[in-house]
């Protein structure tokens, strides 16, 4: 294959062979100097495009190839991308004889276009490590300190300042001969560190919730500034949450309370060093790469129990009742706490002890959590009484909640891998459970026996619902098809066939007539429920569509996407009404309120929000969860929401 380098091309792959883009008719050219054949795109940005290449002078060795084709406009905005775009040359060439940083291999320009050739670095980002493998452990943030600060020390001490330092731009190493894992990349907006750029504002440019505010406001950076950057890397990698989403909800105030934020327990000495990284004032922080590192040469004392935090002291003794936290077990409720170092952080209490178990209530009692799963918490669907809670995991299991008492009523095995997706009939009778084991299962509800298994999908099933007459069954899955059956005989009625991606969710309408679906091919349908005809394509996402749910009087239907926005439309004209903004990171569950008043979000950023629909204004964030929501439902009632994620806990809390 040949790739067009037009950046305006659509659809630039050519065969071997071809002189012109099939495309956009722009000449092709096989090898950039003769030497750099481009492979594949890697990613592409604001200032340029970023390409995997082979090095035909190195034995076809696998090289990165930067283009320069800035998507701005305007003289000024040009020279400035153009100006960045050589800096990174020269910063490279610079910096380039330190192992942890790529190698510049040439700098040229082609056909009106600069070009940037740089080391290909086998391995993956900490930002992919981070949604792969879950939170960092304590061990694993004093590994990065010890393996990144030598580098910076070296960025430094050239008077260079990287000045986007995050997890996305720091690569493990995959080589296992390689001496040192990890790998400072992307200098494309490092900075010389002069006299006068410390004393001039200077050109704002930074990652939000990252960079500091000396960076942000004035454009004034520091070596301190990029350690205040390194500093929220082990916050985000140690937390999962994204910090530019508390930037543009706090402002850098979220500094100050960082440690709300932190629900894993880490070391007195470990919080010591964040502490002094994550300063709002640069005069606090460290100042020298070398200065935190001879921090870190002394010995590390883990903490058995986090210490006091000045701004508020618990309480040397607090009783606690059942009535207020019915999930505790009553040998903890007997108990008046003695710990002076209990930790008492904005209505928010920890108790630690009893070989290390942490429980944990946010607002004395609004919030409580169910754990009982030991994987990611997929689904929840309660009953129409409100009374039990259903819950499907990675752990291949559906726990059934008393959803007052919030304890486990039993759990229903029987699926052979991952449960991604549940619903509960209207007579409150059937559960229903989809699969990876590429299945749909029936189950009594009351009994938790198994009634049937529907096999007839060929991949995965990622969504079920059920039809509030009682009669039929929905499946989507990953082949791509929407499957129909009969809830009672188990038989399938019909395939509906259309997406051209994997189809990621379904919802019923109110009065069982139509089907809605969404897919990984960015589109949503509406169907005839009885026909299997389609009645409305939706487009305007621009990111899979996770998740869908029909307003309670069949009018509206929202859905929420990977393109980090929830679009709300008219279920029988198609038209977009609104679309709710504010995330950071994918959108991956919506639920309506029984009152058809308000809807609520779950995202990979770790928060569930709740929005008014009719303003279009976000109500309340609950930011409880470590890692990614993948789950919502209101009570029936509307009193109470419930969310479930990848910490594999079940959090529950008063809907506003």
């Amino acid at each position: 294959m040949i790739y067009c380098l037009n950046p305006s091309c659509e659809k630039p792959q050519n065969p071997d062979g071809a002189d012109f883009c099939h495309n956009c008719g722009t000449q092709l050219i096989p090898q950039l100097r003769n030497r750099y054949r481009i492979i594949q795109p890697l990613g592409g940005g604001g200032f340029g495009r970023t390409f995997l290449a082979e090095d035909e002078d190195k034995l076809n060795e696998h090289c990165v190839v930067k283009q320069l084709a800035p998507q701005v406009q305007g003289t000024s905005a040009l020279h400035k991308a153009t100006e960045l775009f050589q800096e990174e040359a020269r910063r490279l060439q610079q910096l380039g004889e330190h192992r942890q940083i790529p190698h510049l291999y040439a700098y040229f320009r082609h056909d009106n276009y600069l070009y940037l050739v740089q080391q290909f670095i086998q391995g993956q980002t900490l930002r992919d490590e981070l949604k792969q493998e879950g939170f960092f452990s304590e061990e694993k943030i004093w590994e990065l300190l010890r393996e990144l600060l030598p580098v910076l020390k070296f960025v430094h001490e050239h008077q260079v300042i990287h000045r986007d330092i995050k997890p996305e731009n720091i690569i493990r190493r995959s080589s296992q001969n390689a001496q040192e894992d990890l790998v400072l990349i992307d200098f494309g907006v490092a900075k010389q560190l002069t006299v006068t750029s410390l004393e001039q504002t200077g050109t704002t440019i930074g990652s939000y919730g990252y960079a500091p505010i000396e960076q942000m406001r004035h454009g004034s950076v520091y070596p301190a500034s990029d350690l205040f950057s390194l500093g929220v890397t082990c916050f985000h990698l140690l937390t999962g949450i994204h910090p530019s989403g508390l930037y543009m909800e706090h402002g850098y105030a979220w500094v100050m309370n960082w440690r709300q934020y932190l629900k894993s327990r880490i070391s007195l000495k470990l919080e010591q060093v964040l502490d002094k990284l994550l300063q709002k004032d640069i005069e606090h922080r460290y100042q020298s790469a070398d200065e935190v590192w001879q921090n870190l040469l002394q010995k590390r004392q883990p903490e058995v129990i986090p210490p006091e935090m000045s701004a508020t002291r618990a309480p040397s003794s607090l009783s606690l009742t059942s009535s207020v936290f019915p999930s505790v077990p009553s040998t903890i409720l007997q108990l008046k706490t003695q710990w002076k170092k209990s930790l008492l952080i904005g209505g928010s209490i920890t108790l630690l002890g009893l070989g290390g178990l942490i429980y944990y209530w946010q607002n004395f009692g609004r919030t409580s959590v169910l754990a009982g799963h030991s994987d990611e918490v997929n689904s929840l669907a309660f009953n129409p009484p409100g009374t039990i809670l259903a819950s499907g995991s990675d752990d291949k299991t559906i726990k059934l909640w008393n959803f007052k008492s919030r304890k486990e009523i039993r759990t229903l095995n029987g699926h052979k891998d991952i449960i991604y997706s549940l619903a509960i009939s209207s007579d409150g009778q059937t559960l229903v459970s989809g699969s990876k084991d590429n299945t749909v299962k029936v189950w009594n509800l009351k009994t938790g026996q198994e009634i049937r298994t529907l096999k007839g999908h060929s991949s995965l099933i990622n969504s079920v619902a059920i039809s509030s007459d009682g009669l039929k069954i929905a499946s989507g899955s990953y082949d791509s098809t929407i499957k129909i059956w009969n809830l009672n005989t188990g038989q399938e009625i019909r395939t509906l066939k259309g997406h051209t991606s994997e189809v990621l969710s379904v919802a019923i309408s109110p009065d069982s007539q139509k089907l809605a679906s969404a897919s990984a091919d960015r589109t949503i349908k509406v169907w005839n429920l009885n026909t299997g005809k389609v009645i409305l394509n939706l487009e305007g996402h621009e990111g899979d569509v996770n998740a869908l749910a029909i307003s309670p009087d069949g009018q509206l239907l929202v859905s929420a996407s990977d393109d980090k926005t929830v679009k709300v439309w008219n279920l029988n004209t198609g038209k977009e009404i609104r679309t709710f903004e504010g995330y950071v990171a994918d959108v991956s569950a919506v639920a309506f309120s029984p009152d058809g008043e308000k809807i609520a979000t779950g995202s990979d950023d770790g928060t569930v929000k709740i929005w008014n629909l009719s303003t279009g204004q976000e109500i309340s964030t609950f930011p409880g969860h470590t890692s990614e929501v993948f789950a919502v439902a209101f009570s029936p009632d509307g009193k109470t929401l419930v969310s479930g994620g990848k910490d594999k806990t079940i959090k529950i809390w008063r809907s506003p």
